[in-house]
């Protein structure tokens, strides 16, 4: 069956993106973090335009984001003071990212720009989290334990000016950091379509040392607010968001989540991570093969608005 999307101008199979949907919240299910930074490539990959694809995509991360962040709060795993912090952070990223994605737009390189931060941003992310997970594996295998980091032991960083209490993550450390991180979190949801959590956990985990209780709580929290402002600046500056393929993904998103998440919880923690790693860059190895093979057609022709 098939169904016109207003805003991408173009016909798509509803079961497809039904399918795509479930397929996706199954994945996010498994690894406990947000499908976007998924989501969004393969919409690409279907023909969806990138620009419609990135603002799109920002609706489901706010309705996944909302479930998680109420059933965090019920389980008092969100440190309120710190979330503030980063969506403080965050807003200022995501409204800069929303302008630099109507600036490429216009400009005509938003393509390149997001296939070219896409290779970038998977490939050290998933390169890390691939040597980190090899590296406990094969300490595993060898009968020797994996390196622990001691929760006292806290980079110098933490120590700038301008340092505050959060009490809920047992953490004194400076403002300026976590503010950075946040901005950077949120400029790249806002240009990418992700939601950063794969970006935003495993940094309060390892930069800032956050308790693994309410690491999870507190980004969900911070990518609630940024990615509903993106969505709002999104669909009045840049009219991008095509509210029928919304609707259809969060539909088929909600029921693989549920699936999903009954798989993640029996999983390893050192094959959770490497099937992680190996699911980033497979989606990095799209990206690549797209800048590096010879397109069929060279050259095209297409109509630019206003001119």
């Amino acid at each position: 069956m098939q169904i016109y999307l207003p805003i991408a101008e173009m016909p798509v199979s509803v079961l497809l993106l039904l399918g795509l949907g479930a397929a996706v919240g199954f994945i996010s299910g498994v690894f406990g973090i947000g499908g976007g930074f998924l989501m969004t490539p393969v919409l690409i990959v279907l023909g969806i335009p990138p620009a419609v694809a990135v603002a799109t995509q920002t609706a489901p991360i706010v309705a996944s984001s909302t479930t998680s962040v109420l059933a965090a709060l019920r389980r008092r795993g969100v440190d309120i003071r710190l979330g503030l912090v980063l969506v403080a952070g965050g807003l200022i990223g995501t409204a800069l990212g929303v302008w630099f994605f109507a600036a490429m737009r216009r400009a005509g390189q938003l393509d390149l720009v997001i296939t070219l931060a896409y290779v970038t941003l998977f490939s050290v992310v998933g390169g890390l989290m691939l040597v980190e997970s090899l590296r406990d594996l094969w300490a595993r295998r060898g009968g020797r334990p994996a390196p622990v980091r001691l929760g006292r032991e806290h980079p110098a960083y933490m120590a700038w000016p301008l340092r505050m209490r959060f009490p809920r993550s047992r953490l004194y450390a400076s403002v300026l950091p976590i503010l950075g991180l946040a901005l950077f979190v949120g400029f790249a949801g806002a240009v990418l379509g992700i939601g950063g959590g794969f970006i935003l956990v495993p940094a309060l985990l390892y930069l800032l040392r956050v308790p693994t209780g309410v690491v999870v709580g507190t980004s969900q929290f911070q990518i609630l607010w940024t990615g509903l402002v993106g969505l709002v600046l999104h669909a009045v500056q840049n009219q991008a968001v095509d509210v029928v393929l919304a609707v259809i993904l969060i539909t088929g998103s909600v029921f693989g989540a549920q699936f999903g998440g009954r798989l993640g919880r029996n999983l390893r923690a050192d094959t959770f991570r490497l099937l992680l790693a190996v699911l980033v860059l497979t989606v990095d190895l799209r990206f690549v093969l797209e800048l590096t093979l010879r397109p069929t057609e060279p050259f095209s022709i297409a109509a630019v608005e206003g001119r």
